[in-house]
C-alpha cells in the first residue's frame, strides 16, 4: 500500500495526542500537494470532516467508514481541486450539512459561512478564521478549547505556500500570517492541509512572514542591478536555492510579490505582448506577466 510519510492512505490515525482529532490522507501526492491532502475528523460523537480532499472513491468512503453514521458537518478551508471536490460525494453518502465561504469551483456549500462563524461540538467548538491570500476564499479552522489550528493552504509542513494571482493576493496573505501570529487565540498546534502536525505554531507564522520579506527584499535587489526585467529573470536571481524545474512555480509567488509591490508604489512595469503561456489568466492581469518591472523613481 502507499504511504505517505509513514502512514498508510486513507487510514485514519490520531493527530498526535489528541482524543478529539483524527486525519486521513489522501492519495493525491504530487508537486503541488506534497504528500497527499489530509482530511480531518473533528469530536467523537457529533463529528465534523473538514476538507473531504478531491474525489476520490477510496478517500471519501474511508471518511464515511470512519465516521460510522455520525458526520453531520462537512467543512471546507478553500475550493481548490485538491480540497473540497470530495465534499458533495461524502454528503451524498453520509447526509451531513456542507459548509464553506462561498459556491466556486463547482462546490456548493448548504450554508455559505465566513470570519467568526462557530460550530459547536459536544468536544469543543469549531471556529472560522477569514485568512485571505493564498485564495480569496480561504477559511482557517480553530478547534477550541484544544488549539488545533486547521490551516489548509494557509500554512503547511515542509514546505511555503504559493500565492497565485489573481486571485491568490500576496499583500492579503501576509496580513492573514501577521493576524493569526500576533492574535491572542490559543494556538497548541497546527494541522495543515498537507503534511505532518506543526508544533510551536506561532514560531511557523513568524517563519514564513520573515521568509516573505526576504524574497521581497530579494526581488527588489534584481530590479535594482537589472534595472528592468522580466518575470523569468527575477525568479533566476532570486529562487537559487530552488531547483530549476520549480521555477514555473515559482513565477507566481514572484508575481504575486510584484503585484504587492506595485501597490506599495515601490515597482512598475512595461506592458508587452511577450506572456508565459503558462501563466495566462482571464482579465487585464495577462499583460503583468510577459512585461518588465522596474523599480519606481
Amino acid at each position: 500500500m502507499a504511504e505517505t510519510w509513514g502512514h498508510p492512505y486513507d487510514s485514519p490515525r490520531a493527530f498526535g495526542e489528541s482524543k478529539n482529532v483524527w486525519v486521513i490522507t489522501a492519495s493525491n501526492p504530487g508537486m503541488m500537494t506534497g504528500p497527499g491532502t489530509n482530511t480531518y475528523v473533528v469530536g467523537r460523537q457529533d463529528l465534523a470532516v473538514i476538507d473531504p480532499g478531491p474525489d476520490l472513491v477510496d478517500h471519501v468512503e474511508a471518511i464515511t467508514s470512519f465516521g460510522a453514521h455520525k458526520i453531520r458537518w462537512i467543512l471546507v478551508t478553500h475550493t481548490h481541486p485538491d480540497h473540497a471536490p470530495g465534499a458533495r460525494r461524502l454528503a451524498d453518502l453520509t447526509g451531513a450539512e456542507l459548509l464553506g465561504f462561498e459556491a466556486r469551483d463547482g462546490f456548493v456549500p448548504d450554508e455559505t459561512i465566513g470570519d467568526s462563524f462557530s460550530l459547536e461540538l459536544p468536544e469543543g467548538v469549531l471556529r472560522a478564521i477569514y485568512t485571505p491570500g493564498h485564495a480569496s476564499n480561504h477559511l482557517c479552522y480553530l478547534f477550541e478549547p484544544d488549539g488545533v489550528l486547521f490551516s489548509g493552504d494557509h500554512v503547511m509542513d515542509g514546505s511555503t505556500v504559493v500565492i497565485a494571482p489573481p486571485d491568490g493576493d500576496m499583500k492579503d496573505y501576509l496580513a492573514s500570517l501577521a493576524f493569526l501570529r500576533d492574535s491572542t487565540l490559543h494556538l497548541a498546534s497546527i494541522a495543515p492541509g498537507h503534511g505532518n502536525k506543526i508544533e510551536s505554531p506561532r514560531d511557523k507564522l513568524d517563519e514564513y512572514i520573515t521568509h516573505r520579506a526576504r524574497r521581497e527584499a530579494a526581488i527588489l535587489e534584481s530590479l535594482h542591478h537589472r534595472s528592468r526585467a522580466l518575470i523569468e529573470e527575477i525568479v533566476s536571481d532570486v529562487y537559487v536555492d530552488v531547483p530549476d524545474f520549480l521555477h514555473p512555480i515559482a513565477k507566481y509567488s514572484v508575481w504575486a510579490h510584484l503585484r504587492k509591490l506595485r501597490g506599495d508604489h515601490a515597482v512598475e512595469f512595461n506592458q508587452s505582448s511577450q506572456v508565459e503561456g503558462d501563466l495566462r489568466s482571464p482579465g487585464p492581469t495577462n499583460e503583468e506577466l510577459g512585461g518588465t518591472w522596474y523599480l519606481s523613481s
